[in-house]
């Protein structure tokens, strides 16, 4: 039997569907590329925009015309949230929700439901440098423009035991770097009653792992407590993926954020006085912002770009608000314009590209480790020090995943 995969969305979904493929290649299957025939195609789907739905619809309709026979496996967050509309769609033959994709390989194989467990634990396989570990799902806060509490379902994790078994699992496989993921990956322990510098503390033992990235931590979370003991010779790294979503208190209340542009300034200042220090690397902020949220006028968009001048991540993620049924934000007066916000996008990644150069050029001259990729690409390859910075070098297969010392 040949099965092939789908991903759309976050680092979430392929961690999943990695997970996936490891238990149909254990039970005897083949997996191929999605454009060759196969028996079954998983699809794992991303709800994020009406854009992403619609993408997943498409790689629907394109698997069936590939193969009109085979059976269509889908799953993901828009599985979640209009499953009546994915199953009237020709050639699907199951749909799992949030709370049974655990049951995917189970069910499809025909094993006894009863021995799989109810929490669906998840990395990511196939490249040879770095895995995305998932140790936490769902989210408790219900912004006002989030469809991820319905579409997810509550915060949960694993516990402490498993994400370690998995992390030595990852490591057997010669990974030498696993980035910590989730909805919101510090709520870790909500579910087992355990605590997230706990989870990085027992991580930090695992040998094999040489480093590790903490990735979507909501501000109020990342306490001084674990950034003093991140800083005090850990194998995490100077790198954190915080979202902001918008820059001013007028709309971080209005949508439920749980802080205010100076609890999140103050943050970041207080991350690099413990982290930074001379002839060392600088800290790696990767900021998610929203723009074109409703009420977000040309003066309050305004202050979120001198906001993001003065806190100066390394990186801005920008994504255009995109109106999801059913969240309070969709039925909001002062809508913006689509044209508007295609414009403040572009401002915002002009904004980026000028800051991640001027974050490049505070670190040139430094030592730094890279670890380096295992993909050749016009006779050179590329690597990334702690901080995120990305090096290139000529092609040596024998530095292929392997970490080396380098100036910046």
């Amino acid at each position: 039997m040949k099965i092939a995969f789908v991903t759309l969305g976050c680092k979430l979904n392929y961690a999943e569907t990695s997970t996936y493929e490891r238990g149909f290649r254990e039970a005897g299957f083949e997996v191929v590329p999605w454009r060759e025939k196969a028996d079954i195609y998983l699809v794992n789907t991303c709800t994020v925009t009406e854009t992403a739905n619609a993408k997943s619809r498409s790689e629907i309709r394109k698997l069936h015309r590939i193969n009109p026979q085979a059976s269509i496996i889908v799953t993901g967050c828009y599985a979640q949230m209009r499953p009546e509309e994915i199953r009237a769609l020709e050639g699907v033959a199951r749909v799992f929700g949030a709370a049974e994709k655990h049951l995917v390989v189970a069910e499809t194989l025909g094993l006894p439901l009863n021995k799989v467990e109810t929490v669906f634990p998840a990395y990511s396989s196939g490249e040879r440098t770095r895995s995305f570990l998932k140790v936490q799902d769902g989210c408790n806060n219900f912004c006002a423009y989030c469809t991820v509490p319905y579409a997810r379902g509550r915060s949960r994790n694993i516990p402490i035991c498993q994400a370690v078994k998995q992390a030595e699992e990852i490591a057997a496989k010669g990974i030498k770097e696993i980035v910590l993921t989730g909805v919101n990956t510090g709520d870790f322990g909500r579910s087992t009653g355990e605590t997230f510098l706990d989870l990085l503390k027992a991580l930090n033992e695992v040998k094999g792992i040489e480093r590790y990235r903490i990735s979507s931590i909501e501000p109020n979370l990342l306490t001084e407590e674990i950034v003093s003991w991140i800083a005090s010779g850990t194998k995490f790294q100077p790198h954190f993926h915080i979202p902001l979503q918008t820059g001013t208190d007028i709309q971080l209340k209005r949508m439920g954020r749980r802080y205010t542009t100076e609890e999140f300034a103050s943050k970041l200042e207080m991350i690099r006085r413990i982290m930074e220090k001379p002839g060392k690397e600088k800290v790696f902020f990767g900021i998610d912002v929203m723009v074109g949220l409703p009420g977000e006028s040309d003066e309050l968009f305004r202050r979120t770009y001198e906001f993001l001048e003065m806190v100066r991540p390394a990186f801005i993620h920008v994504f255009p608000y995109s109106k999801r049924p059913g969240t309070p934000a969709a039925t909001m007066p002062d809508q913006v314009s689509e044209t508007v916000k295609k414009a403040r996008v572009a401002e915002l990644e002009g904004l980026c590209e000028k800051l991640h150069g001027e974050f490049v050029q505070a670190n040139s001259g430094i030592r730094a480790e890279v670890l380096w990729e295992s993909k050749e690409k016009g006779g050179s390859m590329s690597g990334y020090t702690g901080n995120y910075i990305r090096l290139s070098r000529p092609w040596d297969p024998a530095l292929s995943g392997k970490i080396t010392e380098e100036t910046i």
